[in-house]
């Protein structure tokens, strides 16, 4: 699996988790619902600025969320 795919796969279940919508992720990360999307779905990786605006609005450190796709990568190994 890519690590794009894997990284859409981890936003989804953090978002999941914390009851937030596409919309609502999109609103508070001031990112396009749409753009979202593609990311869940791993046909876009996210910018540094796109991360930074996402783990903002999951209330939690980029590095974390990166730890979180790197674990999943490691174990998809």
């Amino acid at each position: 699996m890519k690590s794009e795919e894997i990284f859409g796969q981890v936003l989804k279940t953090i978002r999941k988790k914390q009851k937030m919508s596409q919309e609502k992720l999109a609103f508070q990360s001031n990112l396009d619902r749409t753009y979202i999307s593609m990311l869940e779905r791993g046909i876009h990786q996210p910018t540094l600025n796109s991360l930074l605006s996402l783990a903002e609005a999951l209330n939690m450190k980029a590095s974390e969320l990166v730890r979180l796709v790197e674990e999943e990568i490691t174990e998809t190994k």
